[in-house]
């Protein structure tokens, strides 16, 4: 985008000064900050008063129907697997909480709806093996033989796709105002 100025940081040193922005957005993150009520304390610090924090996470433990189909395939071959259907930050009320706790106001949860459509089930498995987020880590980290193990357990865990398919997935997004103004 033409004028835009990016810059790498964390969500808890944020390199603006208070009140820089009408608006901001945390998508697809909070869940992988180590401490998102501090990562949302900043958020609001470089919000004028009166802006706008808007938020995502997927709704892992319902309506991510690929990444609970692939923990699940994990857990068939290691118990010790990780699941991010876990995450703490996964519902409208969790969101809500969060929100809340930072003092925000005319605070609103919807849930985003989308549907992924796939060519084939390799369109699917490809992406899992480039260490992208942490199933694409969890997949990444197998040796050979693992992966085609886990490859196998989720195809059957998706009821073993023929040709193009698609899966639904689901987020919930939060958005409240800062006082003032």
């Amino acid at each position: 985008m033409p004028g835009a100025t990016v810059r790498q940081t964390g969500i808890d040193r944020l390199p603006w000064p208070d009140d820089a922005f009408d608006a901001a957005l945390a998508q697809l993150v909070l869940n992988f900050v180590p401490d998102p009520e501090a990562g949302l304390v900043e958020l609001t610090r470089v919000v004028r008063p009166g802006g706008t924090i808007v938020a995502c996470t997927w709704d892992y433990a319902v309506g991510m129907r690929m990444l609970a189909a692939f923990w699940r395939a994990a857990a068939t071959l290691d118990p010790a697997a990780p699941d991010e259907g876990h995450q703490r930050l996964r519902t409208a009320e969790s969101l809500t909480a969060l929100w809340h706790g930072a003092g925000l106001i005319k605070i609103e949860t919807a849930p985003l709806t989308v549907s992924a459509r796939y060519a084939d089930f390799d369109d699917l498995w490809q992406p899992l093996t480039y260490e992208i987020g942490p199933a694409g880590a969890y997949c990444a980290g197998l040796d050979h033989e693992r992966q085609t193990a886990l490859r196998a357990a989720l195809f059957t865990e998706l009821e073993s796709p023929a040709g193009a398919f698609s899966l639904p997935a689901r987020a919930w997004a939060v958005r409240g105002r800062l006082p003032g103004e």
